[in-house]
């Protein structure tokens, strides 16, 4: 098992230059600048409400679109998380949150068993709040998945206003992944049946 569940990653490309760290065991310390004022938002929600330290700088390529660096950020996130929980040894594995934001509300479940799944349903069929495109985030959803190695479940069940809906659905991640990546005491080895994950 790491001793310190700290990682950092940089990736660079012709569309995107971003960097991300991530400390398990801190306390929601947030520095987002991504560009994009409502991705920041939702990662600074995952952040604080986490309790996983997080700091992302992100520069793309805005002048085509938001799309490489929206995902990008998604790889990314997933890939220093998953360095960060190392071998997986002692955490509680599974996570799940049911969280309300005023009208809207959201369930996420989250298994880091090291399989990347996603299911994903929003019942908000809005597709912009302000000048970004939500459909994105299931994009960086996937991204995160991927380079995460885990399942994530999400459903958001209600609610009429865009910027709830999404909100909702960061805190539920937030807390779920809080859950999940936590160190349970009696857990001595790897959390599967396996042996490994």
């Amino acid at each position: 098992m790491k001793t310190t569940r700290k990682a950092a990653v940089h990736r660079q490309t012709t569309e995107t230059d971003i960097r991300v760290a991530v400390n398990l065991d801190g306390q929601g310390r947030q520095a987002v600048d991504t560009g994009i004022p409502f991705l920041d938002h939702m990662l600074q929600l995952l952040a604080k409400h986490s309790l996983i330290d997080l700091e992302i700088k992100a520069r793309g390529d805005l002048q085509v679109d938001d799309h490489h660096t929206v995902e990008d950020v998604g790889l990314v996130l997933g890939e220093v998380l998953d360095q960060a929980l190392g071998d997986r040894r002692g955490i509680v594995r599974y996570g799940w949150a049911v969280i309300p934001m005023d009208e809207s509300q959201s369930q996420v479940a989250v298994d880091l068993g090291g399989r990347p799944f996603l299911v994903y349903t929003i019942a908000n069929r809005k597709h912009r709040t302000g000048a970004f495109d939500l459909r994105l985030l299931e994009e960086f959803f996937r991204a995160f998945v991927t380079k995460a190695r885990l399942n994530l479940h999400v459903e958001h069940r209600f609610g009429d206003e865009a910027h709830h809906a999404y909100e909702s659905v960061f805190k539920a991640l937030a807390r779920a992944l809080r859950m999940a990546v936590a160190l349970d005491p009696r857990e001595q080895g790897v959390p599967s049946s396996k042996g490994a994950i």
